[in-house]
């Protein structure tokens, strides 16, 4: 039994387990990357991705299906750089947060206009509306901001509101209007 588990580790150098695994997590990240820019409304960036994904897939897929019977820990070293690339591709989407967002806070009406007027003095735009909540009058109020300075935005609302409740939406299209200047994606 364990001649077997010791045939099938080593039935390859752990320098091709480790380039097969290292190689389809960048690809898998390549990919993630891919699919949510895509998502997000970027699809000349995305087509670009999809051409290093498809070449890296080739070689990799190629270099696991010949020999993978006689060296099964090639799938496995597959599969694991499979999920690691998923995580990271995801971990660096967030980091870049490309894209915008729309944040909608319902603020009491009170504190509305002091929350507006600093918002619009750290260069937001923001509509608001009159509203009425279950037990006071309130107001929505909806900025444009980029996905990588969302926070400041929703720190900013609740400094000045700490019960205001906070939704934020991801933008694939935004058209007219006064918005801050969006960020080319891959600067």
């Amino acid at each position: 039994m364990m001649e077997s588990i010791a045939a099938i580790l080593t039935s390859a150098s752990p320098f091709e387990f480790i380039l097969i695994l290292l190689a389809k997590v960048a690809e898998r990240t390549v990919n993630t990357l891919r699919l949510i820019l895509i998502s997000k409304g970027y699809r000349r960036e995305g087509t670009l991705l999809s051409f290093i994904e498809v070449l890296l897939w080739t070689f990799i897929a190629t270099r696991v299906i010949i020999g993978i019977a006689e060296a099964p820990m090639k799938g496995i070293a597959y599969s694991i750089g499979y999920s690691i690339g998923v995580y990271f591709g995801s971990l660096i989407e967030s980091f870049i947060a490309m894209g915008q967002v729309l944040v909608q806070a319902i603020v009491q009406k009170a504190n509305a206009v002091q929350i507006t007027c600093g918002l619009r003095e750290k260069g937001y735009a923001v509509t608001s509306i009159d509203a009425q909540g279950r037990d006071s009058e309130k107001a929505v109020l909806m900025i444009f901001a980029n996905r990588k300075g969302k926070e400041s935005v929703v720190r900013e609302i609740l400094r000045l509101d700490d019960r205001a409740m906070i939704i934020t939406n991801d933008i694939t299209t935004l058209r007219g209007g006064t918005i801050t200047t969006t960020r080319k994606p891959l600067r």
